[in-house]
């Protein structure tokens, strides 16, 4: 999705080197409809610079900063020497990743999708996220709730869904912890497997996680959990192991929840 209007003061902009002139370097911003910047040869690079073609070459990928527009005479002032190689590379990330998202958007609305159709669902979703990749990666983790407080339609809602959950690579981390569980009672064998489980969540694990139980060696249990982000994961750990620790205490038996393998099981 290609932005209308300008950018503003201060921006990065990913764009393709179009014209290389004496005096500077004409760009195509790529995120702006029909819009053309030039970076004056001086900001260019660092340094004086004896030909501009020894440091751009046309058809090149760039970051620029916006030092100035004039919209009446359609003007944009661009420096590719102020970007260091942090801004470049997010930049560029960013710029990647909107384009993955908009060719989502084709793919969940179909490439004939009409251009009010088409604005209606972006301005949906970035009413409630800041791009429309991060919409489509929350919905590849959590479905359709992460769509419940936009206004989209139910039809659309679905096909972004289902497009996400077959295009988007959704990060995840691993945490691990073990928990002990002794049973002295007659059917503390039952016991245990019930309280084994109630770790694994009997229906209650939310959709995004992927949760485990393990036996490592009398009387200790692995828990393994795969989770968007580490704040899910940790707590999605300590709740199984809650779960199977209150289940053992309530048949009679002792449940005690800790983060490293016992050196004695080694």
């Amino acid at each position: 999705m290609k932005y209308s209007g300008y950018p503003e003061v201060g921006e990065l902009v990913v764009g393709e080197v179009d014209e290389i002139a004496d005096f500077g370097v004409f760009v195509d911003l790529d995120e702006y409809e029909d819009k053309r910047g030039l970076s004056h040869i001086s900001e260019v690079a660092s340094g004086w610079i004896k030909n501009v073609r020894d440091h751009v070459q046309e058809g090149q990928t760039v970051v620029a900063k916006v030092l100035d527009v004039d919209e009446d005479s359609q003007q944009i002032d661009l420096s590719i020497k102020d970007v260091n190689e942090h801004q470049r590379k997010d930049t560029i990330q960013a710029w990647k990743n909107q384009q993955k998202a908009d060719n989502w958007m084709e793919l969940a609305l179909g490439e004939d999708v009409d251009d009010d159709t088409y604005t209606t669902v972006a301005n949906g979703l970035l009413a409630e996220y800041e791009t429309l990749y991060e919409a489509f990666e929350q919905a590849a983790i959590h479905g359709t709730d992460a769509l419940d407080d936009t206004d989209l339609a139910e039809d659309h809602v679905d096909a972004i869904v289902q497009t996400a959950r077959e295009n988007v690579s959704v990060p995840f981390v691993t945490v691990t912890g073990y928990v002990d569980l002794r049973c002295p009672t007659p059917d503390g064998v039952d016991d245990v497997k019930e309280a084994l489980q109630a770790a694994e969540g009997n229906g209650e694990v939310p959709p995004e996680v992927e949760l485990e139980v393990t036996y490592v060696g009398a009387p200790e249990y692995r828990i393994k959990v795969q989770a968007p982000d580490y704040k899910t994961a940790e707590a999605e750990l300590e709740a199984s192991a809650a779960r199977a620790t209150e289940a053992i205490e309530a048949a009679g038996g002792e449940g005690e929840y800790h983060r490293e393998r016992r050196e004695d099981d080694e």
